[in-house]
């Protein structure tokens, strides 16, 4: 029971803090400003849509996505421990890299937003998509499986009230609130990449030593 316990918070943990709907609301607020409450959630229901079902693909394809490129899961963990590095440093210095205007061209493409960028990569973005896919071959049976399901769907609902009530929390949280936040954040982000790319790591140090 306590391993079940600790993969569901692990899995929630990781899937909240790399989504990080928190980053997600100054670029949402931006550019859904001048549209009706009603168009903003409209917007926000169309990008978590497109998220979830990019994500659920990549978590149930992952197997056939190794097998097509010959991937090893522990390969796999090596490369997102370095992406989630990254990303929490990014975010632990208050950066957002995962979206870059594009001028009068993004605001032209602005109808198509919800989809691209803000749905795949700015909620489902590569970090994500491989602590997803890490994190199912980690499961060792159905009920780990299906609690990583459920992380997955709670986790969008979360990012999606957050984006429906991501006006009223730059007002309450302000600038150097929101900042704050992003920055522990990207802390706890940089822990797990570490901790991942070491589970990767160790197993192909120990392959290489028993092949010489």
């Amino acid at each position: 029971m306590d391993s079940i316990l600790q993969f569901a918070l692990l899995a929630f943990t990781s899937l909240f803090t790399m989504i990080n709907p928190m980053g997600v609301i100054p670029v949402f607020t931006t550019l859904t400003t001048g549209m009706t409450s009603k168009q903003a959630a409209a917007i926000a229901l169309k990008a978590t849509s497109t998220a979830l079902l990019v994500l659920l693909l990549f978590t149930f394809g992952g197997n056939f996505i190794f097998d097509i490129f010959n991937i090893s899961v522990n390969g796999l963990r090596v490369v997102g421990g370095i992406l989630f590095f990254l990303s929490g440093y990014d975010m632990l210095r208050g950066k957002l890299t995962r979206i870059k205007s594009e001028g009068e061209e993004f605001i032209e493409a602005a109808k198509d937003f919800a989809i691209t960028p803000l749905g795949v990569p700015m909620i489902t973005g590569p970090g994500v998509i491989t602590i997803s896919i890490v994190m199912m071959n980690d499961a060792p049976d159905i009920a780990h499986k299906s609690l990583l399901i459920a992380s997955i769907f709670i986790v969008m609902g979360l990012t999606h009230l957050i984006l429906l009530s991501s006006r009223k929390i730059i007002a309450f949280l302000g600038e150097s609130g929101n900042k704050v936040l992003t920055r522990i954040m990207g802390l706890i982000v940089m822990v797990i990449a570490v901790e991942l790319f070491f589970r990767g790591l160790k197993p192909i140090i120990q392959d290489i030593l028993v092949i010489k």
